[in-house]
């Protein structure tokens, strides 16, 4: 990709600097809400799409595989069309993909309209950090690239009880109806006040792409990024597979909750994602060290969820504290992107982190489908409501993939080589 030396925004642009990081914010709160809206959708799609949970799981694991492919072009389109035609045409895209899926009447049709969507989503977050970069001075970057995240998992939150209450309402097209007609809104409203640069001269490009090639040939080289990457994909498992999708269902099928309780208690991931990020970045930074908060997260989400699949009648109150704790425990996923960029030399870190990102978000690509596929394994033959009905026997001989995968993340963090250089 190109990296743009943007120049902070005069004082007289401050308010149109903070709308337009606004508008790139809230395209990335679409995005998150996006992520994990099929989870409080089940059984509505699996009845009238006739999917069973295979199904229902590659069609959601649609959205990973969108959004990684979308990271490739990212960076280049936001340096050589800049934000407000790469956010509008994203949102357009969304936008699309979201009517599609709405008035979906086969699972095709659906599965497309979720791609889209996916792909569209993917231009969010680092189209947002280039509005950062060129609007901001670099001491605020820190801080606002945080918040960006925190905007954005408002939204994983806003797809989980409140959307919830909205299809318990509206009924899931009504709802998603809805969704994307607000994206389109957002597209318009960006297109009519976003400027790609506070100077009209623009900005200064600095292009590597001649060196594409060597760059990447040197990236996958290297064994610490592979170890990484492969780290931060089995961190996030219990977040994109259990979070995005299988959790509700399995606190409704399971622990007996209703969908809305179900939704809210999934939220507590999600706050726990929220606070876990900035505080667990604090303390690596504060500690000049990255390998060992590193271990200690992941060691902790194995263990939160470990408890939370196989300790029987649990009160509502400990549910949501492992919730809370394994979503916290994942934001460890921060100091990951840390090492991946001091473990590799200066030319090729944003590389080594756009791959990284790719392995985090094919952990939702390929779990979601995966525990699908194990529970219809399962599946007992029972129906409820004109839908596949999984009993607890299913969900155990499913889930298991889950303290599977964050066993394995902490195994790999002991092979996690600490930089020379912190921070």
């Amino acid at each position: 990709m190109t990296i743009n030396e943007g120049s902070a925004a005069p004082g007289r642009c401050l308010v149109l600097a903070w709308i337009t990081w606004s508008l790139g914010a809230l395209f990335y709160f679409h995005a998150f809400f996006q992520r994990v809206a099929p989870g409080v959708m089940v059984g509505e799609l699996m009845q009238d799409l006739d999917l069973s949970a295979a199904a229902l799981g590659n069609l959601s694991a649609l959205y990973f595989w969108g959004y990684g492919v979308a990271q490739l072009p990212t960076g280049l389109l936001a340096d050589r069309w800049g934000p407000r035609r790469v956010l509008s045409s994203a949102a357009l895209i969304c936008g699309f993909g979201g009517l599609l899926f709405a008035f979906a009447e086969s699972s095709v049709t659906a599965s497309l309209g979720r791609l889209i969507v996916g792909f569209g989503a993917g231009f969010g977050f680092i189209t947002t950090l280039k509005i950062i970069t060129v609007w901001f001075p670099p001491r605020r970057f820190a801080l606002l690239s945080g918040l960006t995240l925190m905007v954005g998992t408002v939204g994983g939150i806003a797809g989980q009880a409140p959307l919830a209450w909205a299809v318990e309402g509206f009924g899931w097209r009504g709802a998603m109806t809805g969704t994307a007609a607000f994206v389109l809104l957002l597209g318009c409203a960006v297109w009519f006040s976003v400027r790609d640069h506070p100077d009209a001269a623009g900005s200064q490009e600095i292009d590597e792409t001649p060196h594409l090639f060597r760059d990447i040939g040197q990236l996958l080289r290297q064994s610490q990024t592979w170890i990484i990457a492969a780290a931060g994909f089995a961190s996030v498992g219990s977040l994109f597979a259990f979070g995005a999708l299988w959790g509700v269902p399995y606190l409704m099928e399971v622990r007996d909750f209703s969908r809305p309780a179900a939704a809210a208690s999934m939220s507590m991931m999600l706050f726990g994602w929220a606070l876990g990020a900035p505080l667990i970045g604090w303390i690596s930074d504060h500690l000049a060290r990255r390998k060992i908060p590193f271990a200690i997260s992941a060691t902790g989400a194995f263990i939160s969820i470990f408890l939370l699949l196989y300790i029987p009648d649990l009160s509502l109150w400990m549910i949501d504290a492992l919730l809370f704790i394994n979503g916290a425990c994942s934001a460890g996923l921060v100091v990951a992107f840390a090492l991946v960029r001091e473990n590799s030399k200066a030319h090729i870190a944003g590389s080594a982190m756009a791959f990284l990102n790719i392995g985090v978000i094919s952990s939702g690509a390929i779990l979601q489908p995966l525990i699908g596929w194990l529970l219809d394994l399962n599946w007992d033959g029972g129906f409820e409501a004109g839908r596949r009905l999984y009993s607890p026997e299913a969900y155990e001989n499913a889930l298991w993939v889950l303290p599977a995968c964050a066993g394995l993340a902490v195994v790999l963090t002991l092979f996690v080589r600490e930089p020379r250089k912190s921070g």
